[in-house]
C-alpha cells in the first residue's frame, strides 16, 4: 500500500534554485515511489545565523512503498550526491536540505527520524508551500493545515517566478 509522504526542500548555497530543481528531479527517480506534486519555489530569510544567503524552499509530495526509514535514507543519499556537508553549524548555510515532513498519518520518533517533522508548524517556509500542494490535510497532533496557515507570519517568504 502506498503512503503519501511530504518532503521539505531547502538550499542557500551553490545556485539554490538549481539545487532545489535538481532535488525535484532526483525525487522522481526514487525506487518504489512516484513524485505526485511539487510546490512553487519560495525565497526566505535564513532561520539560523543571519549572516548567510537567503534560502530557496519548496515541498514535494511522494506516493511511496518505501518505509519511512528507507525513504529517509534515500533523502540522505540525494543530499550527499548534491554535495551536502554535515559538519556545519546548526541552521547554517547548506547546499541542500531534505526533510521528511510527513509520512501518511504516521507519528515516528526515532533517534534520526521524527515525523511529523518537529517545528514544521512554526516555519512559514514549510507551511506555505505545503498548503500549495496539500490543501487542507490534517497533520498528526497539529490539526488542519489551514489552521496552521492562518498562524503564518509570512514576513520573509516570497514566491519565486522561475523558468
Amino acid at each position: 500500500m502506498t503512503i503519501r509522504a511530504y518532503i521539505g526542500i531547502g538550499s542557500n548555497l551553490d545556485n539554490p534554485v538549481a539545487q532545489v530543481k535538481e532535488a525535484f528531479e532526483e525525487l522522481e527517480y526514487l525506487p518504489d515511489s512516484i513524485l505526485f506534486a511539487k510546490s512553487s519555489l519560495y525565497s526566505c530569510k535564513p532561520m539560523g545565523p543571519e549572516d548567510q544567503p537567503d534560502y530557496v524552499n519548496a515541498v514535494a509530495a511522494l506516493d511511496t512503498l518505501l518505509s519511512a526509514e528507507d525513504l529517509y535514507r534515500e533523502l540522505v543519499k540525494i543530499e550527499d550526491m548534491q554535495g551536502r556537508s554535515r559538519d556545519g553549524e546548526k541552521w547554517g548555510p547548506r547546499i541542500l536540505d531534505l526533510d521528511l515532513l510527513l509520512y501518511g498519518k504516521n507519528r515516528i520518533k526515532k533517534k534520526d527520524l521524527i515525523v511529523p517533522h518537529p517545528g514544521m508548524h512554526e516555519r512559514d517556509f514549510v507551511i506555505i508551500p505545503l498548503a500549495e500542494i496539500a490543501g487542507n490535510i490534517s497533520i498528526p497532533k497539529l490539526g488542519k493545515l489551514s489552521g496552521l496557515l492562518g498562524l503564518c507570519e509570512n514576513h520573509s517568504v516570497k514566491k519565486l517566478v522561475t523558468g
